[in-house]
């Protein structure tokens, strides 16, 4: 007889096993009655009770946002951790629903409706089971473990202590995930062989490094000038002890079980569609990801439709140059001389000069919002192989900083530099984040609450405010663009067609090679990401396809009253929000600025 896992509550997105289904008391009781600024507080004061329970659970989200109180602990992945947790958010949940909003303000109503529908998502996750494959290439504590380092910040003797603590807790939290998987297998939820395979190279890959030069060891490169020499040394032997003789073991255990067990195990097909309930997971996940009711089959012709338009206005860009196909204006591209770098310092100096460009708009773009600190700085080898052409990394409260990766310089681009930045940084991803974070008048878990769909639609969308701006004058870099853009496209195309429409690898690295410019090995790497992680993929497009579509709205709607500066600051003025949500915001904040101005 084995052990069967009860399905966890999760009120966000970092939660990985959701709780089970329920419905909402239809009359709120217990705080309804009470006067509206009672009533107000009490939510707030369970929305930080909630919040302190979710990080006490979720040490690494924790670790992530800069709370130093779990440093020295992993997750507790047991079936027991999983019960535990199931009682007391059934708790939450319930005192959730037994407050009355009537009479509070706005952002307190948004808040609970919010946090409702993290619950009720969760519940609906619980049917899939998703804690019965808890590993995949690049999600789960194998693949995702090596870069925690990378993101915390070590400036005293208790943190690299924290650390090692943290690293003797590694064997234990595999035994449980490995647990988990065999629950999996006996029910047949297994990842693709694929996936798995690559999982257990990028293990390979990483025992094969001695291990003060492997990722886990990030923390000794660079020592705090507060800690002393001597104690610098003891730390030092403290974290490569605890990477030898804990982590490497077990690694090395999980990559035999991955050899003898678990790639066997592993299913033949890409496409999620082979799970027993693989039609209706992959539409849930549709409307996870993208937080719309849209279909896979609406995607797929979405997209479909977005990858004949890009190729169009390139195709027309590109004739402008003296290109007559896309085929031939990519070749010249990638052989153009004056496109690709010299120096790694010329290419970091690129992304620093556009950076400080746009930085000096910001005002004219978003008034209200204070300015962005960032750093520009070379990334370092062990994080390059991990990462594509560059990658923000936010440091509250200031800003962050851009790491530009100037490994394979002959392969990178000065032309992608405009778009990396606007998209990912400014005003893109790394600045709504910040806002949302600086935003201390909302709750903590709004504050942190991820919402791919909105986040990664707002980076996409974001570049549209730097050509309103000026920006783009060198074709190059607008083609450039309109690439970026593209390859968001097909992503749509190619998730919907593996996962819904059956298609295989091949016939997805087909559609990548017939419509983008990227190279054999870049388009494997797309297909294998969207094959690991079904829906994935379908964020970024989705989420600026509302968000242009609710500019148009706006603009029809308050023709020469629109102002863009108003509008943009709207979408992100109340942080990540599911994109109905969003949508629901947006005409409210039309029919005012339509009443305000008649």
């Amino acid at each position: 007889m084995r052990l069967r896992l009860l399905p966890l509550a999760s009120l966000f997105l970092f939660g990985p096993i959701p709780a089970p289904a329920q419905s909402l008391p239809v009359s709120p009781t217990g705080v309804a009655q009470a006067d509206p600024a009672a009533r107000t507080k009490a939510l707030n004061d369970l929305f930080d009770e909630i919040w302190q329970d979710q990080l006490s659970h979720s040490p690494l989200l924790a670790s992530g946002i800069g709370d130093k109180r779990y440093d020295a602990q992993l997750p507790d992945y047991s079936v027991a951790a999983y019960n535990d947790q199931l009682a007391s958010d059934a708790q939450f949940f319930a005192r959730l629903a037994a407050i009355d909003t009537a009479g509070m303000p706005e952002q307190e109503i948004l808040s609970r409706d919010l946090m409702i529908r993290q619950f009720m998502r969760a519940q609906e996750t619980s049917q899939f089971k998703t804690w019965e494959m808890p590993v995949t290439a690049f999600r789960g504590l194998p693949a995702t473990l090596p870069r925690l380092a990378g993101k915390l910040h070590f400036a005293t003797a208790q943190d690299y202590d924290d650390y090692t603590n943290r690293l003797d807790k590694v064997p234990s939290a595999f035994r449980q995930i490995t647990d988990n998987i065999m629950i999996g297998i006996e029910d047949q939820r297994v990842p693709p062989k694929s996936t798995l395979e690559q999982l257990l190279a990028q293990i390979n890959a990483l025992l094969a490094m001695k291990p003060e030069d492997s990722p886990f060891a990030a923390p000794l490169r660079e020592f705090p000038g507060s800690i002393s020499a001597a104690d610098q040394a003891g730390l030092r032997q403290e974290v490569l002890t605890a990477i030898t003789k804990q982590v490497y073991p077990a690694y090395q255990r999980f990559a035999k079980f991955l050899q003898a067990v678990y790639i066997p195990a592993g299913r033949a097909e890409d496409g999620l569609w082979a799970l027993p309930d693989g039609d209706a997971y992959y539409a849930f996940l549709v409307k996870q990801n993208t937080t719309t009711d849209l279909t896979a089959a609406q995607i797929h012709q979405l997209g479909e439709i977005w990858v004949a338009r890009d190729e169009a206005d390139e195709l027309a860009l590109g004739k402008k140059l003296g290109y007559p196909t896309l085929a031939t204006l990519r070749t010249a591209m990638a052989a153009e001389p004056h496109l690709h770098p010299t120096s790694a310092a010329q290419l970091v100096e690129a992304y620093r000069k556009d950076l400080a460009e746009i930085s000096a708009k910001m005002p004219e773009l978003f008034p209200a919002a204070p300015q962005m600190t960032v750093d520009v700085k070379a990334m370092p080898p062990w994080m390059a192989q991990d990462h594509g052409a560059a990658a923000f990394l936010p440091d509250a409260p200031g800003g962050g900083t851009l790491y530009v990766n100037t490994a394979d310089l002959a392969q990178r681009s000065l032309a992608d530099v405009e778009s990396i930045v606007y998209d990912g940084v400014v005003p893109g991803e790394g600045f709504q984040m910040w806002v949302q974070r600086g935003q201390t008048d909302l709750p903590a878990f709004r504050r942190w609450l991820m919402i791919p769909a909105f986040t990664e639609g707002w980076g996409l969308y974001a570049e549209q405010p730097g050509e309103d701006a000026g920006f783009y004058q060198d074709p190059y870099a607008e083609v450039a663009r309109l690439e970026y853009d593209e390859e968001a496209s097909i992503a749509l195309v190619v998730d919907t067609g593996i996962h819904a429409d059956r298609w295989t690898r091949q016939q997805a690295i087909d559609y990548y090679h017939a419509h983008s410019g990227l190279s054999d090995a870049a388009i494997e790497a797309a297909v294998d990401r969207i094959i690991a992680e079904p829906g994935e993929a379908l964020r970024a497009k989705t989420g600026e396809l509302e968000m242009l579509g609710l500019r148009g709205a706006a603009q029809k709607t308050l023709g020469g009253r629109f102002d863009l500066r108003s509008f943009d600051q709207e979408i992100i003025g109340s942080g990540a929000l599911p994109l109905d949500m969003l949508s629901d915001r947006v005409a409210a904040w039309m029919n005012e600025q339509a009443t305000k101005r008649q």
